[in-house]
């Protein structure tokens, strides 16, 4: 039987006296795209500090690739495959377009491999071919999504964890980034963990979800079923 290539168990986590999460847990199996909806502050972006060590878990394991990573440092965590785009990008905005995706590779040494991969990524984002050469903080917010999605490409992630990667974006550039997060999946085998607050798009690119509210899961099922889900839609669709 095949294994989660991420699990958590019973996560516990906070800020000091706040605890955001309390007892969450969440499968994700390889290949797979995965979905985490809820409301503002329901915890979703705290689920994926937690999972990458920003956050620590004050109770219950996190499980990547047959290992308990509760205890390696974040830093760490690309060189085994599993790398985030956090919320708000976060790219290097004085270092040009390809300088990002360079830094993206920092942990790698196989130079030739890396220039293909940054070739590949111009083709994936033409944009960014156009502008290799421009400060990445000149770029628009849906440039600079673009390069933090092709920067933690860089990494070569056997799992992929994408924060809100729709915020603060026109719907136009909204749908070419889901187009984008579908063809690494689909192109490049990625198994991507999405926390997105637009519900309807996060459902529509997953295979399955879990709804998260006041830092618990109130729900699990296949996209399609959420996305048919009354209350779901209503909470979550406008409906």
């Amino acid at each position: 039987m095949t294994q989660p290539i991420l699990e958590l168990k019973n996560i516990h986590s906070g800020y000091g006296s706040i605890k955001a999460l309390k007892g969450v847990s969440i499968r994700v199996m390889p290949g797979e795209v995965v979905a985490i909806i809820g409301a503002n502050g329901a915890g979703k972006s705290t689920t994926l500090m937690t999972i990458c060590g920003i956050i620590a878990a004050e109770q219950g394991e996190v499980w990547y690739d047959g290992r308990m990573i509760n205890k390696v440092s974040p830093e760490k965590l690309p060189t085994l495959g599993l790398c985030q785009v956090p919320e708000g990008r976060r790219i290097f905005p004085r270092l040009s377009v390809e300088e990002n995706l360079i830094l993206g590779a920092f942990y790698r040494n196989d130079t030739e491999a890396i220039a293909k991969d940054i070739q590949h990524a111009y083709e994936m984002f033409p944009i960014l071919g156009e502008r290799c050469n421009q400060e990445g903080g000149t770029l628009s917010g849906g440039e600079q999504q673009m390069l933090a999605i092709a920067r933690a490409l860089m990494t070569k992630p056997k799992v992929l964890l994408l924060d809100e990667p729709s915020l603060g974006l026109a719907p136009i550039i909204v749908q070419q980034i889901f187009d984008i997060i579908e063809r690494i999946n689909k192109e490049d085998g990625t198994t991507i963990l999405l926390v997105e607050q637009n519900a309807n798009l996060a459902l529509q690119a997953a295979a399955r979800g879990y709804v998260m509210e006041t830092g618990e899961i109130s729900l699990e099922d296949d996209a399609d079923a959420l996305l048919n889900n009354p209350k779901i839609r209503e909470a979550y669709l406008g409906e």
